[in-house]
């Protein structure tokens, strides 16, 4: 009777750790596949100064991460042949785009029949200010001597191409070209081929 309650235990001692062990494996999946479906494409990452790049995402060779992601977020990405989206989540010292700060966009773009640039929160929706404008096209701005341009991010009014920040929280710039040779060869970009990203002043102390 003794060693018959001695392996009824054993067994249920075992089980209990065949349960844990795929509950663990679960979670541990689970988890790791919900952090990636929460953040940027994992694959694919294509880097021009302070911009990022996803070009294979809105192709037919994009992987399930990539799919998956769009699904969720419910996002249309550009086709390879419409044009790219350039991404700016950070200035070009690597300090996250901070609504309280000012900063400059400012330089020539890559060669594109038209491009655009729009200002994301946080959650990836454009953002909602007193301005009512969150982005801006090539077709509308103002353009320097050189054919450069300077867009200023900022709360509070400024002169020239000015896009409104909602003041508080994160924010990014994603520069759309239409129809530009860079989407199929992005390889291509050299050094100072994008606007540079930079901080200009803040309203408050940020990291």
């Amino acid at each position: 009777m003794l060693d018959a309650l001695r392996r009824a235990l054993r067994n249920l001692y075992h089980l209990v750790l065949i349960a844990w062990a795929a509950a663990l494996g679960a979670g541990l999946g689970l988890g790791s596949a919900w952090l990636t479906l929460e953040g940027d494409y994992p694959f694919g990452e294509r880097r021009a100064q302070a911009w990022t790049a996803w070009p294979s995402v809105g192709s037919p060779e994009s992987d399930p991460y990539a799919r998956a992601i769009l699904a969720r977020s419910g996002d249309v990405p550009l086709a390879l042949g419409e044009g790219i989206a350039f991404h700016a989540l950070a200035d070009e010292l690597g300090r996250p785009l901070d609504a309280a700060c000012d900063y400059e966009i400012a330089g020539e773009t890559p060669a594109a029949r038209v491009w655009t640039i729009a200002l994301y929160d946080e959650a990836g929706r454009l953002v909602e200010t007193p301005q009512r404008r969150a982005g801006l096209t090539s077709a509308e701005v103002l353009r320097d001597e050189d054919g450069a341009v300077t867009i200023t991010l900022s709360p509070r009014p400024k002169p020239g191409n000015w896009l409104q920040t909602p003041g508080r929280g994160r924010v990014q710039a994603v520069l759309r070209l239409y129809d530009s040779p860079v989407s199929g060869a992005i390889g291509w970009l050299d050094e100072g081929a994008m606007p540079r990203v930079v901080r200009t002043g803040c309203g408050r102390a940020t990291s």
